[in-house]
């Protein structure tokens, strides 16, 4: 779902001060603050009806704690590509949750607009928050791998029965994949909008599917977020894990290693 203008979102920051105490008041807390996939998250309190979705959340090669999303949340991103963008600038927030502040900042954009096959983006989170691979419905295991390297891609031919679940705002769902261009999996699990950037697991065989049963409850590696609808059938469209960690290795090799690409290195937090 496209979110409010870049602008608007960094603007919006001494505004929303006022609504946690003011920029002198800090905000109690009795216990940790979770951080999880899944969760729905806004980028500017005064407009809660555009938000997205929290995707996997972990830690990167040089100790960073980073969440990941969708690229396009923010609108006008396109600015922003290949930039990293300094620490406090652009918030992001727990819509459940406003009050608490910013739970961490955008800090790299890959949007779709300027590259289709990957549209991620990089957050990174505050210290007083406490990472979780249960989200609401969904834990997360760990990178999915396959034939033994977290690049490859899920098989998506006739003799292939990989499957995929997701969880967001609008539920829980799990489909077969059926088509996989560059990278993009095209899959029966549905999604709405307003779910961009949440995770997609690989359904591990033989493991439960989320039922009403179990509460639709699942678990499995992370193997995308939620990118898109298509014109094509089945329509939903998950940008997969591979695009994403590849891309980061290069930007990170190209770099130098000198830890400025956000990410790279992402393990999913245990």
């Amino acid at each position: 779902m496209r979110i409010t203008r870049m602008a608007v979102v960094l603007l919006s920051t001494l505004a929303v001060l006022s609504l946690v105490g003011g920029a002198g008041e800090a905000v109690a807390q009795t216990s940790p603050k979770l951080v999880a996939n899944g969760m729905k998250i806004i980028f500017n309190p005064a407009f809660p009806e555009a938000f997205c979705t929290m995707g996997p959340v972990g830690t990167d090669s040089y100790g960073n704690r980073v969440g990941i999303t969708a690229g396009h949340c923010l609108d006008g991103g396109d600015t922003y590509e290949g930039v990293l963008i300094p620490y406090g600038l652009a918030p992001i927030y727990d819509a459940n949750d406003v009050a608490f502040g910013p739970i961490g900042y955008m800090r790299f954009i890959k949007p779709k607009a300027l590259q289709p096959f990957l549209d991620y983006a990089i957050l990174q989170f505050v210290e007083d928050v406490q990472l979780s691979a249960q989200g609401p419905h969904l834990r997360i295991t760990g990178v999915l791998v396959v034939e033994g390297s977290r690049e490859n891609l899920l098989g998506a031919a006739w003799f292939n029965n990989n499957e995929l679940v997701t969880s967001a705002p609008s539920g829980t769902y799990y489909g077969r994949i059926t088509n996989n261009s560059n990278g993009l999996y095209q899959c029966w699990a549905q999604h709405a909008a307003g779910d961009s950037g949440g995770p997609v697991i690989w359904h591990v065989p033989g493991s439960a599917y989320p039922s009403s049963s179990n509460n639709f409850q699942s678990e499995g590696p992370w193997a995308g977020i939620t990118t898109r609808r298509s014109i094509a059938i089945p329509p939903y469209v998950y940008t997969s894990s591979a695009n994403i960690l590849k891309d980061l290795r290069l930007r990170d090799v190209a770099s130098g290693f000198d830890g400025t690409v956000m990410g790279a290195g992402f393990q999913t937090t245990p």
